[in-house]
């Protein structure tokens, strides 16, 4: 049985530094030439691509590469509020994103919204003698090792205190 020299892939060690690129199997190659790249310089470039503006209220959270099935979609998420300014502004966002790569990237945006209210939690629960809920409390009783015991109870008690 002969063996194939001329393969992409190196099978023989390399002294010195090697680039990622060449450790890396053929299949997580494939996936990060398809995926990837863009989403990568999607995340590097995103300022220039929105602008300023809308750079503060939006970022974009995953691609989806075109195939037999759809179309490239880039799902971009949005503080509640700000929909309306992006939505105006989807065909300008298309246009530089392929302008961008130079040639067609994504074909269509999706929006989802989030909440960017901080949520105040109120001091109901801080009678608890420990921060650990029932069923982790019954589970830390049980330990038989005094010492680890007690090192989680005093763990609950200062996740409490903060």
């Amino acid at each position: 049985m002969q063996f194939k020299k001329y393969t992409k892939q190196r099978n023989k060690g390399i002294q010195g530094l090697r680039s990622f690129k060449d450790t890396l199997p053929k299949n997580i190659k494939k996936v990060i030439n398809k995926k990837g790249h863009i989403y990568s310089e999607t995340l590097n470039n995103w300022k220039y691509i929105v602008g300023d503006n809308l750079f503060k209220f939006c970022y974009p959270k995953s691609f989806k590469n075109s195939n037999k099935f759809g179309i490239s979609t880039l799902l971009i998420m949005v503080r509640r509020g700000h929909e309306v300014d992006l939505e105006y502004s989807r065909k300008k966002i298309i246009d530089r994103m392929n302008a961008f790569f130079g040639y067609l990237v994504v074909e269509k945006l999706k929006l989802t919204t989030f909440d960017d209210a901080k949520k105040e939690f109120s001091d109901e629960n801080n009678d608890l003698k420990s921060v650990a809920n029932d069923k982790y409390q019954k589970k830390i009783i049980d330990v038989k090792n005094e010492k680890i015991k007690k090192s989680l109870l005093e763990l609950t008690k200062l996740f409490k205190n903060k």
